[in-house]
């Protein structure tokens, strides 16, 4: 796994380092307070795992989960229950627990997405899962969300093209995103996802073969517009 946010990356290293137990721990006996969450992640972080613990709490009690730069709390969340609507401190304790009984089959690094692809890229035994920021085509989600959302979207379409492993790409169903898959000779599916507020909206997914997805809508050829001219008749003089 590859993740260039510090906060996010923090979560996944401590989870791989073997401090997930100590992660649920502090979750469980956290008093969720707006004030106890100011204190806390406002805190110079002591190390990784106290770095991780703050990335929650931001995750759980920001407006969308939004970890980037100018997120707020959420004001009335799920039911009028504002910061507390998102805090269920013993589901999140046992995903974490259950983290730990796999974290040695994961390697994480804090690392560009990217880079990591070319190094791997000459292995045909791999499949990569991309979920890239929605920036293309003048997309505003991408920066909304993220810290890091600057992407160079026709660098990772050439990436995939030299991929000897199969691979999957999630992306918004914006017009410049299919352009490049169609270029790229890739195949598109529509899937329904789930926005934070509850809203169903259309979804790409992008991989060289998806006859997988046996369900899914197929996006083909943007179909073109042709002008048809008719001919004026005349009368033939005999």
């Amino acid at each position: 796994m590859a993740e260039l946010d510090e906060g996010v990356a923090a979560v996944w290293q401590s989870v791989v380092n073997g401090d997930a137990q100590w992660l649920a721990d502090q979750i469980l006996k956290f008093n969720m307070t707006k004030e106890a969450v100011l204190a806390k992640i406002n805190e110079a972080p002591r190390d990784i795992k106290h770095l991780a613990f703050q990335a929650i709490l931001k995750n759980r009690t920001f407006h969308g989960g939004i970890l980037a730069e100018g997120a707020t709390f959420l004001k009335h969340g799920e039911n009028g229950k504002g910061i507390q609507s998102r805090w269920y401190p013993a589901t999140l304790a046992k995903r974490f627990i259950n983290l730990n009984l796999v974290a040695n089959r994961i390697e994480f690094r804090c690392e560009d997405g990217l880079q990591v692809m070319q190094e791997f890229s000459p292995q045909p035994d791999l499949i990569y899962f991309i979920d890239p920021p929605y920036t293309a085509g003048g997309k505003k989600a991408g920066k909304r969300l993220y810290k890091y959302c600057e992407l160079d979207h026709e660098e990772l379409f050439r990436i995939c093209e030299s991929l000897q492993g199969s691979f999957v790409i999630t992306y918004d169903g914006a017009e410049e995103v299919k352009q490049m898959a169609r270029r790229s000779g890739f195949e598109m599916k529509l899937i329904t996802m789930t926005t934070t507020h509850h809203a169903a909206m259309k979804e790409l997914v992008i991989g060289r073969n998806l006859s997988w997805m046996d369900d899914a809508p197929v996006i083909g050829e943007k179909a073109e517009n042709y002008a048809i001219t008719k001919k004026r008749k005349t009368k033939k003089l005999p």
